[in-house]
């Protein structure tokens, strides 16, 4: 059972450790509001701060300047406390049963102030008689006008003297940003200094540390303590190949995540040998991630697909050695459709070849095969996320939309709805494709298919590049039977923009070819960098696997008192029956259960009561068909 063994002292800072911010240049930002030379004294009070924490110059000297450059009243310490709440560090606060579960252990020593530090750390269960730091000294209007200069903390070595002062017996183990933190340790008064850096890193104190903890949760799992999370998140390591944007980066980083960036594909080889301690890796298009890849990612927890098809990964591998799979199936939508408008647009009226012949110096005035869309007929091949949307764009442009879809699906406006791909083929003047790239839609558009679209008519393909037969376009656009056409997706596409791109359409006229663009706008990249990264985060974190592509879908609620387990095992009779009887052997409560399943799988998150047996985990990875078990929190 958990119980509170005997642990250490922690002898903890306060600025930029237990909060993000160092808490007097904060105070100046309140209390020099509205100074003409705010910036330049708040500038003054950072460089002293930091003059201090790396161990350089005099610290009470130091203190005294920064104390006089703030020129703070008694009542900036209200909307400063306020601000204080608000920073505390995320690891921190995500580990608050910590500070009150072990709070005989726990001291904070600080150069700060008790003033503003006791209303933060008490919240979290830290004992007011633990809590050793400054005094200010104010003046009958409330100004603060210094410290108490009998405090060991407002002089040279103060930590030092106060650690001395406290005597405490047994191993101290010192967590801190400062090198006045180290010299708890250098003075023998400390077996252990971790440097914190969460929030700042300074390589004056990393150097002399015993260990540098990214996060609270790496200090509670090298001290063998209970977390809440089940891992040290910077223990993470995050790969985002080609290009994603630099939202993903972002997000990944600020929830604690160590992220290696890369800007192209890798190819099968390179990949195995780079995802072996990659636990969630991001790619686009040009990346494939094969079972033979998958067999060598022990560690791989969650894929990525930044775009909207996952077919280059292999969903059912991944899906066996219990990896989520999560794309961006409507972020980039709006993109392709408006490229998809304009192309429309621009091979009717012949621009491109009309702009090609103008830079050749010749002009060209003639209305000749150039026409208005309105009043033409828009047959979409596939009604999901983008064809719909084309489907009502297009409408009130004056198009008749026609569409075709294997799957049943509700058609919006005026859309007309063909019992056959032959039947739209047949009444269309634009075929516009907006297909999956499963195997089997390898090819399906082909001669038969252009032979029986009608005279003069305009083909689109911004969906997948094997889907197209391009040879077979490439002889209609020759005979004239396709007036012209827009390609965003090919077949074999360039690793990088150093290759050629060779194709059998190239060099015709009245054909559009982007290089797989459809998707590459700012808006679009950056909701699919932001949309992504929090599918993922929210899987590891809670369990929710809404939008998995591979996993039954599940959305959980937060669980505030207890811990979580997930169990992917295969979808057989009986199995959720033999973790329950597992609990039961156990005498552990549950408190909630959720399970899903689709044809291959069952996905079962169970949340127990906060006391439980260890062994229980054991045992629970051990029952036969068992994919991945996971403690959550």
């Amino acid at each position: 059972m958990e119980t509170i063994e005997k642990v250490p002292y922690f002898v903890i800072d306060f600025d930029s450790t237990f909060t993000q911010v160092e808490a007097l240049d904060e105070l100046a930002t309140i209390s020099l509001a509205g100074n003409p030379n705010q910036q330049q004294i708040i500038q003054q009070i950072i460089d002293l701060t930091n003059l201090g924490m790396e161990g350089k110059g005099s610290f009470s000297e130091n203190l005294v300047k920064r104390l006089q450059l703030v020129k703070a009243n008694r009542s900036h310490l209200a909307p400063l406390i306020d601000l204080l709440r608000s920073k505390v560090s995320k690891s921190v606060k995500r580990n608050k049963h910590f500070f009150r579960d072990y709070a005989d252990q726990i001291y904070i020593v600080s150069s700060g102030f008790k003033e503003f530090i006791l209303p933060i750390v008490t919240e979290f269960g830290i004992k007011e008689e633990h809590v050793m730091a400054n005094t200010f000294t104010f003046d009958n209007d409330g100004n603060i006008i210094g410290c108490d200069a009998n405090n060991p903390l407002s002089q040279d070595k103060g930590k030092i003297k106060l650690m001395e002062k406290l005597g405490l017996t047994g191993d101290v183990h010192v967590i801190g940003d400062g090198y006045t933190d180290y010299e708890i340790r250098g003075a023998g008064l400390a077996s252990k200094f971790y440097a914190f850096t969460e929030n700042v890193s300074r390589a004056a104190v990393t150097a002399k540390a015993d260990s540098i903890a990214p996060s609270f949760d790496e200090i509670l799992f090298q001290e063998k303590l209970p977390m809440t999370i089940s891992y040290p998140k910077n223990r993470i390591k995050v790969l985002l190949l080609e290009n994603i944007h630099t939202d993903a980066f972002k997000l990944f980083s600020e929830e604690g995540y160590t992220v290696e960036v890369i800007a192209s594909a890798l190819e099968e080889d390179e990949l195995i040998e780079k995802i072996k301690d990659v636990s969630i890796i991001g790619i686009r298009s040009k990346t494939t991630i094969t079972a033979k890849v998958l067999e060598h990612a022990p560690k791989l927890i969650a894929i990525g697909a930044f775009c909207i098809g996952t077919n280059q990964i292999d969903l059912k591998a991944a899906q066996m050695k219990g990896v989520a799979v999560f794309n961006a199936p409507f972020s980039n939508t709006r993109s392709v459709v408006e490229l998809a408008i304009g192309e429309i647009i621009m091979l009717y009226r012949r621009t491109l070849e009309k702009s090609m012949q103008m830079h050749a110096g010749k002009w060209d005035k003639s209305a000749k095969n150039s026409f208005e869309i309105r009043g033409k007929k828009l047959g979409l091949v596939g009604y999901g996320n983008i064809g719909s949307q084309l489907s009502v764009i297009a409408e009130s442009l004056g198009m008749v939309v026609y569409y075709y879809d294997i799957v049943e699906r509700l058609s919006l406006g005026n859309a007309k709805k063909c019992s056959s791909l032959k039947e739209l083929l047949n009444t269309v003047d634009v075929v516009s494709l907006h297909v999956d790239g499963r195997a089997s839609n390898k090819g399906m558009f082909g001669a038969k298919e252009f032979n029986e679209m009608r005279q003069g008519s305009i083909f689109l393909n911004l969906a997948r590049g094997p889907v197209t037969d391009l040879k077979a376009l490439s002889e209609n656009l020759k005979s004239g039977k396709i007036l012209g056409a827009g390609l965003d997706v090919y077949e074999y596409e360039p690793k990088n923009n150093d290759e050629e791109f060779i194709n059998d359409v190239r060099g015709l006229p009245n054909v559009i070819l982007t290089p797989h663009i459809g998707g590459s706008t700012e808006e679009a990249q950056s909701n699919i960098g932001n949309f992504v990264p929090n599918r993922i985060t929210d899987y590891i974190n809670n369990g929710t696997t809404l939008h998995s592509v591979n996993f039954p879908n599940i959305q959980l609620p937060e669980l505030q008192e207890g811990h979580r387990f997930m169990h992917l095992h295969e979808n057989q009779p009986g199995i959720l029956a033999k973790i329950n009887n597992l609990f039961a052997k156990h005498n552990i409560n549950i408190l909630a259960q959720y399970l899903k399943t689709n044809e291959q799988v069952g996905y079962v998150i169970t949340d127990i009561a906060k006391i439980y047996d260890k062994e229980v985990l054991d045992e629970l990875k051990e029952i036969p068909g068992t994919i991945r078990f996971r403690t959550l929190y």
